[in-house]
Order: C-alpha cells, then sequence, then structure tokens
C-alpha cells in the first residue's frame, strides 16, 4: 500500500511540479505528517526530490526523473483516460482513489509530446452518460477503424472535420463540420459538432468517410460535455421530433420495449403486475412499428392517433385473412 502511495507521490510531483506538503496530502488522502515520512523515505531510496522553505515552497523532483510505466501505448493510455472521463468512474466499487492513483501513471507514461492532447481527452470524450435521449436500441453499431482515427484525431486536435455523411433516408453529402467531441450509449457513437455555427449531433455509424483537416474548428477550448449532450438531447425531444406514448407492456417484454425505444421518461407498476412506461419515439411511424412487435403484450393508453393507427393496421390483417377463412 505505502509503495503505491510512494509511485503517486512521485508521479504528482513530475506532473504538476513543485508541490507543498498540504497539497499533496490533500491528493493522496492522507496527513501531512505522511507526506513527511513518504518524502523522506524516497530520499533515502535515492529519488531527488529537493525541499524548498517559505510561501513559495514545497517539494519538487530535481530535472529529468521520471517513472516509466511500460507495456502501454499512446492510444490505450488515451482510451483509459476517456473512460474515466466518462464521470462514473470515480465512484464504482469505492475504487475513486485508486484510479487516480492509475491515471496519474498513465498520463506519465506518455511522451511529453501527447500529454497535453491525452488530457484533453477526458473533455472531449463521454461515455455511457445518463441522459441519453438519442440512444433508442442497443445493437452494436459498428464505424471503420480508418474513419474512427480521422474523426478522433480532428477531435483531439482541435481541427475542422470533412465528412461523407448519409442521414436516415437520405443521399450520402459531404460537408465541413467544427468537431466538439464523441459520446456513446449503449453501444452507439456520435459526434457532437457545429457547422456553420449551428449545432449538429451525427451518428457515427453513418460516416462513411471522414478526413481530418490542417484548419483549426470554431470552438469553445473547454466544454463540459455532458452538460453539452444533455441540451442537445432536451432539445431534441422539445422541438417535437419524437413521438411520446404511456404503454402498459408485459414485464417480460419490457427490455425489448425500452431497448426500441428513443428514450424512457416515466415507468411504474400497475396493480395487475404490468409496467405502465412513457417512452419517445423517433416518429410516429418508428412508433407504430416498434409498438406493433410486441403484438398483446403492450397495450397504448395514449395517444389516440396512436392507438387508431395500431387498430388500422390490425384491421387490415384481419380483413385481408378473414375472406379466406373456412366456416
Amino acid at each position: 500500500m505505502r509503495a503505491d502511495r510512494l509511485v503517486s507521490l512521485v508521479l504528482l510531483l513530475r506532473q504538476r511540479g513543485r508541490m507543498t506538503a498540504d497539497a499533496l496530502a490533500r491528493e493522496l488522502e492522507v496527513s501531512t505528517r505522511t507526506v513527511l515520512r513518504d518524502v523522506e523515505a524516497l530520499s533515502v531510496a535515492g529519488v531527488p526530490v529537493s525541499a524548498e522553505r517559505g510561501r513559495h515552497g514545497g517539494f519538487a523532483l530535481l530535472p529529468g526523473f521520471r517513472t516509466e510505466l511500460t507495456g502501454l501505448n499512446h492510444d490505450e493510455a488515451l482510451a483509459l483516460l476517456a473512460a474515466a472521463g466518462s464521470g462514473s468512474g470515480q465512484q464504482v466499487f469505492g475504487l475513486g482513489s485508486a484510479l487516480a492513483s492509475a491515471l496519474r501513471k498513465v498520463m506519465d507514461a506518455l511522451p511529453d509530446g501527447n500529454r497535453n492532447t491525452a488530457s484533453d481527452a477526458a473533455d472531449r470524450f463521454l461515455i455511457e452518460p445518463e441522459f441519453d435521449l438519442l440512444s433508442r436500441r442497443s445493437d452494436i453499431e459498428l464505424v471503420p477503424a480508418a474513419v474512427m482515427v480521422e474523426v478522433r484525431r480532428a477531435v483531439l486536435a482541435g481541427h475542422k472535420l470533412r465528412i461523407h455523411y448519409a442521414p436516415e433516408g437520405k443521399d450520402a453529402q459531404w460537408r465541413t463540420v467544427d468537431p466538439i467531441g464523441l459520446v456513446t450509449v449503449r453501444d452507439r457513437g456520435y459526434l457532437l459538432a457545429t457547422r456553420d455555427g449551428a449545432d449538429r449531433t451525427y451518428r457515427l455509424s453513418r460516416l462513411l468517410d471522414a478526413e481530418a483537416l490542417s484548419e483549426p474548428a470554431q470552438r469553445p477550448d473547454r466544454i463540459h460535455l455532458e452538460r453539452l449532450w444533455r441540451e442537445r438531447s432536451t432539445r431534441f425531444r422539445s422541438e417535437g421530433t419524437g413521438v411520446s406514448a404511456v404503454v402498459r407492456v408485459n414485464p417480460r417484454r419490457r427490455d425489448e420495449l425500452i431497448n426500441t425505444a428513443l428514450a424512457v421518461l416515466a415507468e411504474e407498476s400497475d396493480a395487475d403486475g404490468w409496467l405502465r412506461l412513457e417512452v419517445t419515439f423517433q416518429d410516429a411511424r418508428h412508433a407504430e412499428w416498434a409498438l406493433w412487435q410486441l403484438a398483446t403484450d403492450a397495450h397504448v393508453l395514449e395517444p389516440q392517433s396512436l392507438r387508431a393507427a395500431l387498430y388500422d393496421r390490425a384491421a387490415a390483417i384481419t380483413a385481408c385473412y378473414e375472406s379466406n377463412l373456412v366456416p
């Protein structure tokens, strides 16, 4: 345990430069006295830690000292930093301090020229946000590796991105965007960007090709990606592009409904053991198709227009077969 703490102390000093004993104690979640003992132990072990008294004093490593973390390449380190940037990892299984220590080692493993780029990944990548109105299924959507390399390069470098994008039901077109960040929700990926100053959200699976340009993107230097995702998701729902429905569903088919819906807005149990859910679909056509798949295991309570559409579909099928029935 102490060995891990000593490594973390060295990494903190290497990455941040001179730090006071109090600052180190807060980072390592130990007492100031423990920090002083650890610094002494490092000095005895031959680690060049210098101490300076006074208002601007503290501890620092002599220039050129570096620890090594072998077996980790740049993309692997980037992936770990991006995962940690999702926010939830800090509290998982009570391992927040261990994660912080691991990330310091990851950062130190990167070459100096890549450290700032990797650090920016925590701001530009968002994994599994809780607010996921734009996600409706859990099917894994594959994106060509070459396309993702270009998209990721533009996002991290802050450069404009030229994409060949095919919206649903439309022909693909080339367009140039200013990339802001990447979001993954339930195995679905999105590129958040602006185009001519207007907000745009692109599904990565619909990118046929991409090219990172040398021209700097027009975007803020610092962002709160989860807040931005929440704002865009809320706006998507409020602009009327989605259709909401209240549905009673057999619990056995709950996951099937949730994985097909765009979002779940409310859920409660009925007295008879069925579930009452308020769900959002992409449009009326999507809602009708999704609920038809559940047959009698789903009962639409509202809106009336959706009930009527399902009734008409059932009536048409009944009429089709009714004339062929033998009395």
